[in-house]
């Protein structure tokens, strides 16, 4: 049963145009002053949603995006500080790109927002997919296999660093402690300072390949599914699903699942299309040529696969996939009640911020979804603190 609504919002500016035939997505180049905007947003954003009732205010990691697309990377950081301006909104990571990180680096900054935001924060990882920053900023992606062991070494170090009140690690990359004498003696382990408050702290994945459901299973990762068609959506739920039941976890269908989604709430279904068709069409001229475009042929083959379509999606296709809702808000309840039915064990919903979209629309766009849809899902439920402020 659908609980909690969020939101994602990777970080774009407010592009002077719009749409297929706008500025290139390799054209645009924006001055700092530009490129700080979002920053803004988001503070107002959070605000917003936490007025509202939002749960979770989701971000993406990225860096060097001169072009505008999504320009923050540095997620616990802004999640502190948006903390400190609302009250009751959470804020996800989605998602820290782990092979990029020192891995202690990023647990000990997670540690010290889960103690001083009192639990507000959460905890997002995942491999990365954008060569310049990946590689540039010291990690493989060319070599998936490489990417791959990364990550799992430095999430290995993370679980423990998080869970034990002392660890040591030997691997392919990092040795800790350091081999090296230390006040008189030889060191065995080091210990995280500070550690989470929250145990265990809660982990959220992108769902993409078979493998890395294995691994999310198998460490008890949630799964974020975001604007997937409904074929490779299914595909995926339901094999998360078997995943944890293989290590001994009896979930729901959807359970520990956030299912992510594109909407524009008008008067008519047409009318929302081509209202949103702008930013629609915007979002995929950036993403598209990294291999976002989650959907299916009729056939079931995944878009950009030998026989699929390999083109840039249209509106049309994201409603048809119903990766995308456009129409009223009356109809909007009954698209999520399809899904809550579905899916029985999903419990949370996550709306994208088309990109291109100017922050004046979208923030009408949740307003009028405030008033007219989330009081039909009479157990949705808002964020509180976990850890008790003091006195």
């Amino acid at each position: 049963m659908i609980k909690r609504f969020s939101v994602l919002y990777v970080g774009q500016i407010d592009f002077e145009d719009v749409g297929a035939d706008a500025t290139p997505a390799n054209d645009r180049c924006y001055p700092n002053e530009t490129l700080i905007e979002p920053y803004y947003h988001a503070e107002e954003l959070a605000k917003h949603m936490d007025d509202l009732g939002f749960y979770c205010l989701w971000a993406a990691e990225h860096h060097f995006q001169r072009e505008g697309y999504e320009v923050f990377p540095n997620l616990t950081l802004l999640g502190v500080h948006l903390a400190g301006i609302t009250k009751n909104l959470k804020f996800g990571a989605g998602f820290n790109i782990v092979p990029m990180w020192h891995p202690i680096r990023l647990a000990e900054d997670f540690a010290m927002a889960d103690v001083m935001t009192r639990g507000r924060l959460i905890f997002g990882i995942g491999r990365g997919y954008q060569s310049r920053e990946v590689e540039t900023l010291g990690a493989p992606l060319i070599d998936q296999d490489a990417n791959r062991a990364v990550f799992e070494e430095n999430m290995e170090i993370i679980f423990k660093a998080f869970n034990e009140d002392s660890f040591s690690h030997k691997g392919p990359k990092h040795t800790i402690p350091a081999e090296v004498p230390y006040r008189g003696y030889e060191m065995t382990d080091v210990t995280l300072v500070p550690r989470p408050v929250n145990l265990p702290v809660e982990i959220w994945q992108p769902i993409t390949s078979g493998r890395s459901i294995e691994f999310m299973a198998q460490h008890g990762i949630k799964g974020m599914v975001a604007l997937t068609g409904e074929v490779m959506a299914d595909e995926m739920i339901s094999n998360y699903q078997m995943a944890n039941k293989k290590v001994g976890k009896d979930l729901a269908l959807g359970e520990n699942i956030a299912f992510g989604v594109g909407f524009y709430i008008a008067n008519s279904k047409s009318e929302a299309m081509e209202k949103v068709r702008p930013y629609h069409d915007e979002r995929y001229k950036w993403f598209a040529p990294f291999g976002y475009v989650r959907y299916t042929d009729e056939e079931g083959r995944p878009w950009g696969t030998p026989g699929a379509p390999a083109r840039t999606p249209h509106v049309e296709d994201g409603v048809e996939q119903k990766a995308w809702f456009c129409g009223s808000s009356e109809e909007f309840v009954s698209y999520l009640k399809d899904i809550e039915e579905k899916y029985p064990g999903l419990e949370d919903v996550v709306f994208q911020w088309p990109e291109g979209m100017p922050w004046a629309e979208f923030k009408e766009q949740l307003s009028l979804f405030a008033k007219d849809v989330m009081p039909c899902f009479v157990n949705a439920d808002i964020g509180t603190a976990t850890v008790p402020a003091d006195d």
